[in-house]
């Protein structure tokens, strides 16, 4: 019965494990290519064409192949991701927040 049970949990752990995996590849990645024209440990900034210049954060994490050097052609793919998001009220919401706090004086 210990054995059906650790089974169990297993094979939930197996599942959970690759829905995240998926749900993770789905995301939409972008790319943008172009010179580095400052590099630091915690940024690339790469000069496009067309959309000036782009900074780019990264981390330990982030996969380097080649060496990375000011004036270097680059191509990096990234994600977008949100940092905060602020709902803002309807106009109805508010003209009703209004009239309360009035009713309330």
């Amino acid at each position: 019965m210990k054995r059906l049970i650790a089974m169990c949990l297993m094979a939930g752990f197996i599942v959970a494990a690759a829905l995240t995996a998926s749900a993770e590849a789905k995301v939409k990645k972008y790319q943008v290519t172009g010179p580095i024209v400052e590099l630091t440990d915690t940024r690339i900034v790469i000069e496009t064409k067309d959309d000036g210049n782009w900074e780019i954060t990264r981390d330990a994490t982030t996969k380097i192949t080649g060496e990375l050097k000011v004036g270097a052609k680059v191509t990096v793919e990234y994600r977008m991701t949100a940092i905060t998001v602020e709902v803002k009220a309807d106009k109805a919401d508010a003209k009703a927040d209004k009239a309360e706090k009035k009713a309330g004086k």
